[in-house]
């Protein structure tokens, strides 16, 4: 990790695709300047990362394809659902993350207010999944992030692995995190039968990964 000067917003830029040291205010300034207008933000305890890696062809077919499962998962099972694509999660002056996919799932949560602001989890409870797809950030995925999700409030959290075609699925409780292979949130959903869709989907069109997940669903 490296260490932000406070007088930082004055050079030109700052490292990306690592986690440094800054203040809350830095955060959110170097937010708003142009040249990470695409970029992914996370800030956790003193500490705020800036992903500026290209999304890949392979990182964009797994985050539709895991969305997607977990959407048809939740339909035929009539489970009430609500997905978020890329979508802020804040506690101002805490920690602020930018999953991949989150999901409000079960009978129980309001929708989030619809406007183009961070969702402010000091009014509005976190997600109950949240997904990373863990590409060139897959260490960090496991690692630091999971750590910020642990003290977000989430139930579960996912790490795709793109290289693996592999997911690591962990269930939060107390502020700490254990791995299962089968999803609390979306009950008896087998993690092992997502795995067996990404390897299909890299020889399958999404049409037909879809028919297959619908028939092993019912």
């Amino acid at each position: 990790m490296n260490s932000l000067d406070r007088t930082a917003l004055a050079i030109p830029s700052v490292p990306v695709n690592t986690w440094i040291e800054a203040n809350w205010e830095n955060f959110l300034t170097l937010g708003d300047r142009p040249e990470y207008k695409k970029g992914k933000f996370y800030y956790y305890n003193g500490w705020m990362r800036i992903e500026m890696a290209p999304i890949g062809s392979a990182h964009s077919q797994d985050n539709s394809l895991v969305s997607t499962a977990v959407i048809l998962y939740a339909a035929l099972n009539n489970i009430r659902i609500k997905e978020l694509t890329n979508c802020s999660l804040r506690k101002t002056g805490i920690r602020e993350s930018q999953p991949d996919i989150s999901f409000y799932i079960g009978d129980r949560f309001d929708f989030p207010p619809r406007n183009n602001s961070p969702i402010d989890l000091d009014l509005v409870p976190p997600p109950h999944l949240v997904i990373e797809i863990g590409s060139s950030s897959f260490l960090d995925d496991v690692g630091q992030k999971r750590l910020m999700y642990e003290n977000l409030g989430i139930q579960e959290y996912w790490v795709v692995n793109v290289r693996e075609s592999q997911i690591l699925a962990f269930s939060v409780r107390d502020r700490g995190s254990s791995q299962i292979r089968t999803s609390q949130v979306l009950p008896q959903l087998e993690i092992d039968l997502l795995e067996e869709a990404l390897r299909r989907s890299q020889v399958e069109d999404d049409g037909a990964i879809a028919r297959w997940l619908m028939a092993q669903f019912t």
